[in-house]
């Protein structure tokens, strides 16, 4: 299982070379160099309050709201919790853990301070009471630790910060304070200079003390940075500084970094972080509140000049990391995905082995449209190592947004990289004021994308938009001047009919269509910003796309848009499916008024028509027409519900897709009644009203219809017979009032009729009420008339039955193997013209008449609906095999998918189980209850793909992915790599012999013969709870990986042996040299002076 996650109010650590992010909801993600990435949740669910790397060492401490420790093992591929301490009668505010120590100083709520062992994580006997630590004449409470730091002069003092104002220097050998600071404002935090000879403080109001520890009884210097002085003379009130560090430089002056303390006389200021270095001071604005920073520095030890390089800034929706070694403070391009929810996510779509040539040209493009101005460094972060595995192949995630645009993300690793943005709102002008029901739709995120087909090998996308619309894009790798064609439909009933009162109970309901068929439209008389009365707007779309030329870029150009348009003061039915093919040049899409057929390369419409008309004499049922008319009020408010019930009405918090469900419920007495007696238990007020939210019209099926009565179901009725309806004694089935809705559509090569011998292209259509239909095509085969001469298109009439919403198409040959749809070779139309390159389609066709013994045979279609799966054989249109996949609950997405060599169903119910079958015996191989349907955003992204992996939005800010394919699995763990890389622990600086002598004796301070159980004793058992971690083989694996881990160090240090006795070696060969050459120097000289006399020289 693989997590990709948007930072949402997560505290931040630091690693030597990696770090951890916590987010609210118990979680903590660990990133290190580009492609590590690991994600890891604590079982209490409570939220991560602070991190505490054990600092090369594999390990961290996590402490959570529920006030307990966590000790994580990292040295594994998949951390566990080793050991967990929970306080029972104190609260955890503050902890702090020096480098190269085993012991933790957590501060309290009630002011004490206690030591952790971390080997053992048992508490130590020594506290710090907090009546002992200030002043005896102290009548009031100091308030709760909010810092805590060991002095770099000296390991044996402990500064200790209340939130009060009160900061306390404990000598930890004494056990008595040196100097104890009472401050007129709460403090927040302290930062200490490498010297240990003064520290800094933040407060409340927004100012900076500075304090020397030759005389605390005052600062001997206060600031306030962003304070200005008045015309009385008085300092503006400031906000306060939440967090201050104060890091030295050896070639300049210091940094003093803090985030806050801007002044109170602008309201609506962006947050910010401020660098003061020297007398220059730099204010970064951020666009998301800052939850932490921290500075990033050349040394581990605090008594060493720190030389900081990089800050570190985490805020609620973003992670950026500064350069301090330029001047204009510049950041580093982040690797990691911390933009996926920068527009809620309304949709999603996985595929899985895409052209390998795909991948690069996004990136390439997509880089070009890329902000400027990062540092040119690498990232600073180079802990851990991946790998890709031993069966990687591209995959890429789509991500539809509220804002109208497309992300494209590489999903082949474990991490995500955006590779493209595509932005629908472009092919559109601005939307002007409108009012009345629409008015809030258009004014809030009338682009909002609500669904994506995209064909990777023509590299043509589709997007479905909630004003309901539809943006055909082809991709190119050079910018053009295009303009973009409009097409528009008026698909709107306009008479209705009910199912006959003498149709047998078993069959399905029939939807109100209406007996003539929609019409289309090239122009439109008003404009669609106008405020035009509603009652008055007809043929009119919700959107104006832009008439003039436009230039566009490389990347995905926008070529045609297809709009449904208002009828009588009635706006618009969402589209509820859609299917495109490059090979044919088709589109189709369809909602529950009827289905469309457009062609994309002569951009006209071959079909438009109702539901009803779509059967022509092969409809089943008896249907009556009814006069005169009901009121269209209740179906234009229906039809509103429909566009609006995207978001939820909340703007104050990060609006989620198809979330509220309040509008489409019916009265409360109903809601609560339906939920007592749902099968699924999902909290829904009914399955007619899920599914409504998760097509987002007035939609039904044939198991359950809307009455103006509450429903009364019983739960023998849904058990025994999935065609049932509800039954009231107020209303008869003459006064139901339904619509079908096509919930799929598939092109492919097929027999549209039972006749034929050959296979043609075919538009399978599916509806809410469980009914399949055929539709064949002509399409001429040659390229010059294919786009001159027309395609002709027309119902053959062919139906076949399932129970439910149909879901899903596919077709498989007669061996059982997976026919591929045709589709067309992408080339490039705007590239230069070139004699070498055929400027004809070249289209790739998986017919099953590929032999002529698959020919005779014909081929299998999949049909899979919410409720049973069928494959029938064709022509003969005979069911071979069918399966009832539920009866308790109903399926919410199904696909067709390979996996290990071989094809299957794959199935997510409502109830939470995920589901597999055989094809095409249909027989179950897998059932799973994973994940219960809590939101609908579950059932809006869930997706599965090839490889046995799927995909949804867990939260608003959170894709999951996971699998269910044991190779996947293991490949996976290869995938993972490792999170701790052993390094050389750098060597701390020689201090000299002044400095040690006068400087403190820092390097006699033992901790553990201070805080030992010999010396210290025990501590009191009700004060904290010791609860051991996971035992058994991951034990084991901890132990195993903890001697790999010894034995690695051991590795290193005796390299680091071997080097040191290779540099003795030749120091003694370059001193042995030294002498032969003296020696013999030496010698001549006696020879040359040997018979001289002692006036010759």
């Amino acid at each position: 299982m693989v997590s990709h996650t948007s930072p949402l109010l997560w505290p931040l650590t630091l690693c030597r070379r990696s770090w951890p992010l916590a987010p609210g909801q118990a979680a903590v993600r660990i990133l290190g160099r580009p492609g590590v990435d690991c994600y890891c949740q604590h079982e209490s669910g409570a939220a991560v309050l602070q991190l505490q790397f054990l600092i090369n060492e594999g390990a961290l401490v996590t402490a959570c709201a529920d006030d307990t420790l966590h000790l994580w093992n990292l040295r594994q591929r998949r951390p566990a919790v080793l050991h967990s301490l929970k306080f029972n009668r104190e609260r955890i505010t503050f902890c702090h853990l020096p480098f190269q120590s085993k012991w933790l100083y957590v501060g309290t709520e009630r002011g004490n301070t206690h030591i952790v062992n971390i080997e053992s994580f048992v508490l130590s006997g020594y506290v710090i009471m907090w009546n002992k630590a200030i002043e005896l004449s102290t009548k009031t409470h100091p308030g709760p630790v909010v810092h805590l730091s060991d002095s770099p002069k000296d390991e044996g003092k402990l500064l200790i910060g209340f939130e009060s104002g009160m900061v306390a220097q404990w000598d930890l050998r004494g056990k008595k304070a040196d100097f104890r600071i009472c401050y007129d404002e709460a403090i927040h935090s302290a930062g200490w200079h490498h010297e240990g000879k003064q520290f800094m403080c933040s407060h409340s109001d927004g100012s900076l003390s500075m304090w020397n520890l030759r005389n605390t009884t005052k600062p001997f210097q206060v600031t306030f940075p962003h304070g200005k002085i008045q015309k009385d003379g008085r300092k503006e009130s400031c906000k306060p500084i939440l967090k201050v560090e104060y890091k030295t430089s050896r070639n300049s002056e210091p940094f003093v970094i803090f985030s806050g303390g801007l002044s109170y006389d602008k309201a609506g200021r962006r947050p910010t972080l401020t660098i003061m270095h020297g007398k220059a001071i730099t204010v970064l604005e951020m666009d998301y509140p800052i939850v932490e920073f921290m500075a990033l520095c050349e040394t581990p030890y605090n008594n060493e000049v720190q030389e900081p390089y990089a800050v570190v800034v985490l805020l609620e929706k973003d992670l950026i990391v500064v350069d301090l070694t330029q001047s204009n403070f510049p950041v580093f391009e982040n690797p990691y995905p911390m933009d996926i929810h920068e527009s809620p996510v309304t949709c999603t779509a996985y595929f899985a082995d895409c052209p390998p040539n795909i991948i690069p040209i996004l990136y390439s493009i997509g880089a070009k449209h890329k902000k400027t101005g990062y540092s040119q460094k690498e990232w600073p972060v180079a802990g851990g190592t991946w790998t890709l595995g031993s069966n990687t192949y591209p995959e890429i995630i789509l991500t539809g947004h509220a804002d109208g645009s497309i992300k494209f993300w590489d999903a082949s690793a474990i991490t995500l990289q955006m590779l493209y943005k595509l932005k629908t709102s472009k092919a559109f002008e601005k939307p002007k004021p409108v009012e009345g029901r629409a008015a809030e739709l258009l004014e809030d995120d009338p682009f909002a994308v609500q669904m994506v087909s995209w064909c990777p090998q023509s590299r043509i996308i589709c997007v479905v938009g909630i004003s309901a619309h539809i943006i055909l894009y082809r991709f190119s790798k050079y910018d053009a001047n295009t303009q973009i064609v409009s097409l528009e439909v008026r698909l709107q009933c306009e008479a209705e009919d009910v199912i006959s009162p003498a149709d047998n109970e078993n069959n399905p309901c029939f939807s109100e269509s209406g007996s003539q068929s929609p019409q289309t439209h090239q122009q439109h008389p008003a404009s669609p910003g106008s405020r035009t009365p509603e009652g008055s707007k007809d043929s009119i779309p919700c959107l104006k796309v832009k008439e003039r030329m436009v230039r566009v870029p490389p990347g995905y150009q926008a070529e045609l848009v297809i709009q449904l348009l208002w009828v009588d003061g009635e706006p618009p039915q969402q589209i509820t499916s859609l299917d495109i093919n490059s090979a044919y040049g088709l589109l189709a899409f369809g909602n529950c008024n009827g289905l469309a057929v457009v062609d994309y390369l002569q951009k006209t419409i071959l079909l438009c028509m109702s539901t009803l008309d779509l059967y022509g004499g092969a409809d089943p049922y008896q249907r009556l027409t009814r006069s005169p008319r009901r009121n269209r009020q209740s179906t234009s408010e229906f039809c509103m519900r429909g566009l609006s019930n995207f978001y939820s009405d909340s703007k104050k918090r990060i609006r989620t897709s198809y979330q509220s469900l309040t509008e489409l419920s019916d009265n409360q007495q109903s809601i609560d009644m339906e939920r007592s007696k749902s099968p699924t238990s999902v909290g829904y007020a009914s399955r007619r009203a899920m599914l409504q939210q998760f097509h987002g019209v007035t939609m039904y099926s044939h198991d359950e219809h809307h009455t103006t009565a509450p429903y009364s179901w019983t739960d023998k009725e849904s058990r025994e017979n999935s065609f049932s309806r509800s039954r009231s004694s107020s209303v008869s089935s003459i006064d139901r009032d339904t619509k079908e809705a096509i919930t799929t559509l598939q092109f492919g090569e097929s027999y549209g009729r039972k006749s034929d011998a050959l296979p043609t292209p075919c538009l399978w259509v599916g509806t809410s009420l469980g009914m399949v239909l055929l539709i064949p095509m002509s399409i001429p085969t040659d390229h010059e008339e294919r786009m001159e001469e027309p395609v002709t298109i027309g119902p053959s009439g062919t139906v076949l039955m399932l129970k439910g919403s149909v879901l899903h198409f596919s077709f498989l040959d007669c061996m059982g193997a997976l026919i591929q749809s045709p589709y067309e070779v992408w080339r490039d139309l705007n590239g230069p013209e070139d004699p070498d390159r055929p400027r004809k389609r070249k289209l790739v066709h998986f017919s099953p008449s590929s032999s002529q013994d698959t020919c005779a045979e014909g081929h299998l279609a999949v049909v899979c609906s919410e409720r049973q799966a069928k494959v029938i054989l064709m022509p003969s249109q005979s069911c071979l095999f069918v399966h009832n996949i539920t009866e308790s609950s109903f399926v919410l997405r199904a696909d067709v998918v390979s996996v290990c060599n071989s094809v299957c169903l794959a199935c997510f119910c409502a109830n939470g189980h995920i589901m597999t079958l055989s094809l095409p015996s249909l027989r179950p191989l897998m059932d799973v209850n994973y994940l219960p349907l809590t939101d609908m955003r579950i059932a809006r992204t869930f997706c599965f793909t090839n490889g046995g992996q799927a995909l949804y939005l867990s939260s608003p800010t959170e894709i999951q992915r996971i699998t269910y394919s044991q190779e996947m699995c293991d490949n996976l763990q290869e995938m993972l790599g490792e999170l701790f890389t052993p390094i050389e622990t750098p060597e701390a600086q020689n201090r000299g012999f002044l400095k040690g002598f006068f400087g403190g004796n820092s390097n006699n301070f033992d901790r553990e013969e201070l805080f030992g159980e010999a010396a210290a004793g025990k501590a009191s058992r009700s004060l904290a709870q010791h609860i051991p971690g996971q035992a058994g083989m991951e034990g084991m694996k901890v132990a195993a990986s903890g001697v790999v881990g010894d034995l690695a160090r051991a590795r290193i240090a005796l390299d680091e042996r071997g080097q040191r006795l290779g540099e003795l070696e030749d120091r003694t060969a370059l001193m042995m040299t030294s002498a032969e050459s003296f020696s013999k120097h030496a010698h001549e000289l006696m020879l040359k002076c040997k018979d001289k006399k002692w006036y010759q020289f």
